[in-house]
């Protein structure tokens, strides 16, 4: 625990010799949308209020918080399901702000009141607020509750009026593509700090919406798209746009800036509303990926020791296949995401999905591939 006013001191690095930056709690598994895209899928619950679902309560994320300051995490990034809707969400954010940890919250701002907005920005927090559309026809078919768009910019203004300066993302489709500009200008009325594009992709689930082509986009339409971003859009835009494309399919200065998309399996854990730690929230749905019971064991003992952790170490980059493994880009994106990959392909060190079916189609960069290496999965 940090004493007031006192600077925090990092601790010796951890036996596995990663620091663990960061802890991802997906806090609850509940939410008040029904988003068509969700691959949590979590359980609906209607008004401003939780009903019965898992979620972590607060001793148990103190505890959690307490054990990864001495691995040296300093940050913690709030999601779910909607993690607004908790039912300690006001204690959690004021522990948060008595240990001056870094704070990032994923919400769907419907539930955003001044008070909640007041007290996360006595935490200094960065913010992210989706908004697929810039009417309520185009986001509520993708949110599937009507009245959230309102819901939704009501709870943006408040953020805003409160200079958290949130961004907006929109999750892209098949048929709210050809909105992408209109919600920049609205986003840029609303005095939105930024605008992140999410193309929404297969995770290889059954009964993926991705795999429905009436609804989303092919992979030759989603790099088009990239492209007209940064020609056309990005230019005559006032504000800051960032979308999900992978190191390779993105100018290369933006590849190699900060936060352009490298996984960070490095250094971060997962916590899902169960209260079990896992890779990240695709534990939920995958329970491979998860770890351990965060009642029952020590996080320092999963952090150092976990073999699936040890295994994801001692294989990146060097043990990337099919075109990761002849990437130029491979040390520093790690294969972007190593959960979604896993999801799709069940391997560990399966490429990265958008960029293995690029190359199968003749569509990945040439000029970012090793000469003469073999690329085969």
């Amino acid at each position: 625990m940090t004493k007031e006013n006192e600077a925090p001191t990092r601790p010796p690095v951890p036996e596995c010799g990663y620091y663990l930056n960061s802890l991802y709690f997906y806090v609850t598994e509940g939410c008040n949308l029904r988003c068509s895209h969700c691959w949590i899928n979590p359980p609906h619950e209607t008004g401003n209020k939780a009903g019965k679902f898992p979620y972590v309560d607060l001793e148990l994320f103190k505890d959690i918080v307490y054990q990864a300051m001495e691995l040296g995490c300093r940050s913690v990034k709030l999601t779910g399901g909607e993690p607004l809707i908790h039912p300690q969400i006001f204690e959690l954010l004021d522990f948060i702000k008595s240990e001056k940890l870094n704070l990032t919250i994923e919400t769907n701002g419907t539930v955003c009141t001044p008070e909640l907005v007041r007290k996360i920005r006595q935490c200094n927090a960065t913010v992210s607020t989706s908004l697929d559309g810039p009417d309520a026809a185009t986001h509520e078919r993708v949110r599937g509750v009507k009245g959230c768009f309102d819901a939704t910019i009501q709870g943006l203004r408040y953020l805003v009026a409160a200079d958290l300066n949130p961004q907006i993302i929109m999750a892209v489709m098949r048929h709210n593509r050809d909105k992408m500009e209109a919600l920049v200008r609205l986003a840029e009325k609303e005095h939105a700090g930024s605008v992140k594009f999410t193309f929404v992709t297969s995770t290889g689930r059954e009964n993926d919406i991705a795999k429905d082509k009436e609804k989303t986009l092919y992979l030759e339409e989603i790099i088009e798209t990239g492209k007209w971003i940064e020609k056309e859009l990005i230019p005559n835009s006032k504000i800051p746009i960032v979308y999900s494309h992978p190191m390779a399919f993105k100018p290369i200065n933006k590849a190699i800036s900060r936060g352009s998309g490298s996984c960070g399996v490095f250094g971060v854990m997962g916590i899902l509303g169960s209260g079990k730690y896992a890779l990240c929230g695709i534990g939920q749905t995958i329970s491979e990926l998860v770890f351990a019971d965060a009642k029952k064991e020590r996080l320092a003992d999963v952090w150092n020791h976990h073999p699936l952790l040890n295994e994801i170490r001692e294989g990146l980059p060097k043990d990337l296949k099919g075109i990761c493994a002849a990437c130029m880009y491979r040390k520093k994106c790690l294969g972007s995401c190593i959960a979604m990959n896993y999801n799709h392909y069940r391997d560990l060190m399966a490429p990265n999905f958008f960029c293995h079916e690029a190359y199968q189609k003749g569509l990945f960069p040439e000029k970012y591939l090793i000469p003469g290496q073999k690329i085969e999965y």
